[in-house]
């Protein structure tokens, strides 16, 4: 599911923690800076992935 025009993907650093809202809108943080921490978060997410199939892995 996703917000319209897609602005969840504005919005993830936000709700992840690495910025705040009002630096979105005060323009504090760019665009450049949301690609980058989504980019981080995409990185984080797949490690993740990566270690739960390896344990698994290894109990099965």
């Amino acid at each position: 599911m996703h917000l319209p025009d897609h602005e969840d993907w504005l919005l993830r650093p936000v709700i992840r923690g690495l910025c705040r809202f009002e630096s979105l809108k005060d323009g504090t943080v760019d665009l450049a800076d949301i690609a980058l921490m989504n980019d981080a978060l995409d990185v984080q997410a797949d490690n993740q992935l990566l270690i739960e199939r390896f344990n698994d892995q290894k109990k099965g």
